[in-house]
């Protein structure tokens, strides 16, 4: 593709104290970006941000819309033919938009660095998937989804971001678009290289600890609807002892397991 089609939306929401490394990150790439889009969701708290980098596009919401209106809103106003979302307090490789720029595909994914106070948890929850790498962890996310993939613009938008499960307290906007692209025969490719610093601190549980109660919660449910004659937790599955003391998976499924959400990239596997 032609080396500066690729618009970069970053997406705030109380991460105004976070923002600036995001924005660093993007204006040191080795190959800028077409355009970098700001968007604070009515968090109120990056009014200085212009001050510093006049040269971003910004969007200051009056009021919050949520990650799904908000996302959508910000995604129509993409005109280059790829684009990605990043979050305010995470940041990206200095050459990850070199990387991603040679690529033709119509997802592309690629490894993610978890960083951050709070960074151990990710390496609790996925231990098949995350290990340790220069004092972070390296969370390997090759032919799977994350918030940040790179995809084709207009199949983003024929798509479109909306909630996965109505009753669900995360709307995983993400996974929803993953796998209605899918549908429509998005071709994929994975950089076998850590291009996205995801950071794991104290705000996203501030903001979304009901949502980490929540998915812990109905994951327990579903070990129990799955293996209801064992009558304790199967064996794949353990304690979170640091929140709720619910029970959650850790690793692949059992071969004979079946499910409606078992897939070659091994989701989260349990009926909704």
């Amino acid at each position: 593709m032609p080396l500066n089609m690729i618009t970069v939306v970053i997406a705030s929401y109380r991460y105004g104290h976070l923002a600036a490394h995001c924005i660093e990150s993007l204006l040191s790439q080795t190959i800028a970006p077409a355009r970098i889009l700001f968007v604070d969701d009515g968090g109120f708290d990056c009014d200085h941000l212009p001050n510093l980098y006049p040269n971003i596009e910004y969007v200051f919401r009056d009021k919050n819309l949520g990650v799904v209106d908000n996302f959508q809103d910000m995604l129509s106003r993409v005109n280059t033919e790829y684009v990605l979302f990043v979050g305010a307090d995470n940041w990206l490789r200095s050459d990850a938009i070199e990387l991603l720029s040679k690529v033709s595909a119509d997802i592309v994914t690629y490894d993610v660095i978890v960083t951050g106070e709070l960074k151990e948890d990710i390496l609790m929850r996925l231990p098949t998937q995350a290990f340790p790498h220069q004092g972070d962890l390296y969370w390997e996310r090759q032919e799977q989804h994350h918030g940040s993939m790179m995809y084709r613009t207009a199949l983003g938008q024929k798509i479109g971001y909306k909630k996965r499960y109505e009753d669900g307290a995360h709307p995983q906007e993400d996974w929803n678009l993953w796998d209605k692209m899918l549908e429509q025969g998005a071709t994929v490719a994975s950089l076998k290289e850590g291009l996205l610093f995801y950071r794991r601190h104290r705000e996203n549980f501030l903001k979304y600890s009901h949502e980490t109660v929540h998915s812990i919660n109905l994951e327990a449910s579903c070990a129990i609807e799955e293996w209801p004659e064992l009558g304790v937790p199967h064996p794949e599955v353990r304690a979170d002892s640091k929140t709720t003391g619910a029970w959650f998976f850790i690793s692949t499924p059992p071969q004979n397991f079946s499910s409606q959400r078992q897939t070659k990239q091994n989701r989260r596997w349990c009926k909704r």
